[in-house]
């Protein structure tokens, strides 16, 4: 089941195209990280998704169902940090987010226990870590249960204590079962604890679909030899070999799978070239990601 299906979906404002056709699933049980810089059409996608925004072009289904207000109430919702009351106590703030949210104020000690606040339940917001006031926000969103959570650059302004809370706190629900729709501009973060990725770049989709498929991160080769010029030609005829670039000294070889360095070594032996020196490496994330949102297409 499809628990979101965006279809072609725009959004303009003024002489600003926010979002051109956008297109993708997120899968039931996924942790879907909606990737991009500032600008990109992030925050305007969950907007409309959320039913804060209208689409100019386009539609949606939720659950498999057109968008209505009963499927939302099957989603929680962070799009920007609550309000909440600094000289409260975390409980007693949870009791007023239950009023507006019309949940049952029974699901609070729930929550507060799976967001690991249960001991600090009775201390004033004001006394909370960065990371617990983000957790205490999360608690929320899951007032109700709800299947789905939307949540809005959850780690944003956070120090590092508090970006590996809310992180392990997202591993946790997705653990539980609960699809995550995550947006981030943080590569680190999509790593870290997302399955799927759909990258935005000037409200256009690049990409979409599996993290490892998406953002392919194929290990290469760096290899020398007395004749470099010699070792690339040979390279380029190996099977597989996409592509061999010249860097330096070294001689850096890209494939389609990963390579068998053994193999490659013999095969370049029957060519007569004998290496000095032959590493298997991986591609960094960062750029993996660069040369898909550098690419003009």
């Amino acid at each position: 089941m499809s628990i979101l299906s965006l279809q072609n979906i725009s959004k303009k404002f003024g002489a600003v195209q926010a979002l051109s056709g956008v297109s993708f699933d997120v899968p039931q049980g996924a942790v879907y990280g909606v990737l991009g810089p500032n600008g990109s059409g992030k925050t305007t996608l969950l907007g409309i998704v959320t039913d804060v925004l209208k689409a100019d072009t386009g539609s949606f289904t939720l659950f498999d169902q057109p968008a209505a207000a009963r499927q939302r109430r099957q989603i929680g919702t962070l799009l920007e940090t609550p309000n909440f009351y600094h000289y409260l106590s975390g409980y007693r703030n949870l009791e007023i987010a239950a009023a507006i949210k019309q949940r049952d104020k029974k699901d609070i000690g729930r929550v507060l226990e799976v967001c690991g606040l249960a001991t600090r339940q009775h201390a004033a917001f004001k006394t909370y870590s960065l990371g617990m006031k983000q957790r205490l926000a999360i608690a929320a969103v899951l007032l109700g249960d709800p299947e789905v959570l939307i949540l809005d650059e959850p780690t944003n302004g956070l120090d590092p204590a508090g970006i590996a809370e809310v992180r392990e706190l997202v591993r946790h629900l997705a653990g539980a079962g609960k699809t995550i729709i995550l947006a981030s501009h943080l590569l680190d973060e999509v790593e870290k604890v997302c399955t799927h990725v759909a990258i935005l770049r000037n409200g256009r989709l690049l990409r979409s679909g599996s993290v490892d498929v998406v953002i392919s991160r194929h290990d290469y080769l760096e290899l020398a030899a007395a004749d470099n010029e010699a070792l690339k030609t040979a390279l380029l005829a190996y099977p597989g070999c996409t592509s061999v670039q010249l860097n330096g000294s070294v001689v850096t070889a890209v494939f389609n799978a990963t390579p068998e360095p053994a193999q490659v070594n013999s095969y370049l032996a029957q060519q007569g070239i004998w290496l000095q020196h032959l590493q298997l490496r991986k591609k960094s994330l960062e750029k993996a990601f660069l040369e898909i949102t550098n690419d003009p297409a």
